[in-house]
């Protein structure tokens, strides 16, 4: 006769206990694990591979039963222990704990005919950094580089910003923004600095965005400093009709991206 089923791990249980560690940046760092929260960003992890065990309450198992089958371990936990695993206000039931997924810079930037990669340089910001990435996917990048002091890509903040895309597209890491700038160019992509003082409109740009392309994007607050942005191939600037200074970061990359995607599938 089989035994009555083992009840929800708590926030007790040592396993919830060294899931939880991993909101600590140092731990992610030293485990090279991070947790993926939500169905969204568990079913991509699962298709990308790489999970090491998910977390559900039994509400959200039933819910979520494809999920649950899919994972290659998995344990029931009750509400508390599943919000105190979670970033979200208002936490969906289901959590992974996955494995780190970022790839060599030159394997990021390897170009191709039509090469498109993301360059961002000290993004600070997770939910920007987690907008950014889902902004490259969605637009047909093949890579994105955080540069420099950038935000950590397994922030939980922006995993959950990126809502899945950080499984779907290559992301790599480089401690020095110039030295990402000056491998872009050297694996054959054209660098191209979003910049509003630059001396190229970005509806002149056509024929350098048909091409193998890195999109270089600066800090949200201060932009791209001279130096960085002085090793671009061009400084791209997107033209501003109404009366507003400027534009956001994610609202620039998503104009520079959506223009370089426009662009090629007119030209294809």
């Amino acid at each position: 006769m089989s035994g009555s089923p083992l009840p929800p791990l708590t926030t007790g249980n040592t396993r919830v206990k060294e899931a939880r560690k991993l909101s600590r940046r140092s731990v992610r760092t030293e485990r090279r694990l991070f947790l993926a929260d939500g169905p969204k960003a568990v079913a991509a992890a699962l298709e990308r591979g790489g999970v090491v065990e998910v977390f559900a309450t039994p509400t959200a198992a039933e819910q979520y039963d494809a999920l649950v089958a899919a994972a290659p371990r998995m344990s029931l936990v009750d509400e508390r222990a599943l919000a105190s695993l979670s970033d979200s206000v208002t936490p969906a039931g289901i959590v992974a704990v996955c494995s780190f997924l970022d790839v060599p810079l030159g394997e990021a930037l390897t170009a191709g005919e039509r090469r498109l990669a993301v360059i961002c340089a000290d993004v600070r910001d997770p939910g920007n950094a987690g907008t950014l990435v889902r902004t490259a996917d969605a637009l047909g990048a093949d890579a994105v580089v955080l540069a420099g002091h950038s935000v950590d890509p397994y922030n939980p903040k922006t995993v959950r910003a990126s809502v899945g895309s950080l499984f779907h597209l290559p992301v790599s890491r480089a401690a020095d923004a110039a030295e990402a700038v000056t491998a872009a160019r050297s694996s054959g992509l054209t660098v191209l600095a979003a910049d509003g003082a630059g001396e190229l409109s970005l509806d002149d740009a056509a024929a350098l965005l048909a091409g193998p392309v890195g999109w270089l994007f600066g800090n949200e607050a201060w932009g791209l400093p001279d130096d960085l942005a002085a090793l671009a191939d061009h400084r791209v600037a997107i033209a501003i009709p109404g009366r507003a200074e400027s534009l956001n970061l994610a609202t620039a990359a998503a104009i520079c991206l959506y223009e370089t995607a426009r662009v090629r599938r007119v030209r294809s």
